[in-house]
């Protein structure tokens, strides 16, 4: 019946999942939703090794759980955030410097926030979740209009642009793939076509934003976003 309704309201995959969710809700429980989020150390290990692609791993709740030195240098300084801010609905909302980042702003709000609600289906029982649509609720007007719309959206792939405060209008090609063992993950990249004016910028950013040899890596700190997760 429901792949019957599916099929006549034309539902594409992700809303497909969405409404499976909601007439047949997993419980998984609050511990489970809140358990803490990490990445293996070879994935890790792989973003970075990733030196030239801009690179991080989201989990639930649309939480950045790891990254490497390139999505900071064109995203944001993830390793300066504390960890209730390194997250992506939270830094599209609430931090200024993200309206000027993405020149279709209103586009990539729409899509993170039918992205988290898609993962309200899967976690229903997240109080975190639960925690951070109340605060954007309460401090975002837009935010608020946007999760009133019911979209949902799976992370897929496309093309940003975007214009960095360092080295300009930037076109990138954006692919989202999900690490085995872990549904709630995915892996985030972003490329630009080789030989175009943003595959220099994007090579610029990196020698802009090199580090010396032996800096720590890029993922949360364990007990850090434990703490977060626990509150």
């Amino acid at each position: 019946m429901l792949d019957a309704i599916a099929q006549a309201l034309r539902l594409n995959g992700a809303e497909r999942e969405h409404l499976n969710h909601l007439t047949k809700p997993v419980r998984r429980g609050v511990r489970a939703a809140a358990r803490t989020q990490r990445v293996r150390p070879a994935l890790q290990q792989l973003l970075d090794a990733m030196a030239d692609v801009p690179a991080y791993v989201i989990g639930r709740r649309t939480d950045i759980i790891a990254w490497n030195r390139l999505a900071c240098a064109l995203l944001g300084d993830f390793d300066a955030m504390p960890p209730e801010q390194r997250n992506l609905a939270w830094q599209i909302f609430q931090e200024p410097a993200s309206r000027e980042l993405y020149d279709n702003w209103e586009g990539k709000a729409a899509d993170i926030v039918a992205n988290l609600r898609l993962d309200a289906g899967r976690y229903p029982d997240d109080p975190r979740l639960a925690s951070l649509v109340g605060e954007l609720s309460l401090k975002s007007e837009e935010f608020r209009r946007l999760w009133a719309a019911h979209d949902v959206l799976d992370k897929g792939h496309g093309t940003k642009q975007l214009h960095h405060p360092v080295v300009g209008p930037l076109i990138l090609s954006y692919e989202a793939l999900r690490p085995h063992g872990d549904p709630d993950q995915v892996l985030l990249t972003y490329h630009a076509e080789p030989g175009s004016p943003s595959a220099e910028s994007l090579r610029l950013l990196a020698s802009w934003s090199a580090e010396p040899a032996g800096a720590a890596q890029h993922q949360a700190d364990p007990e850090a976003q434990h703490r977060a997760d626990r509150g």
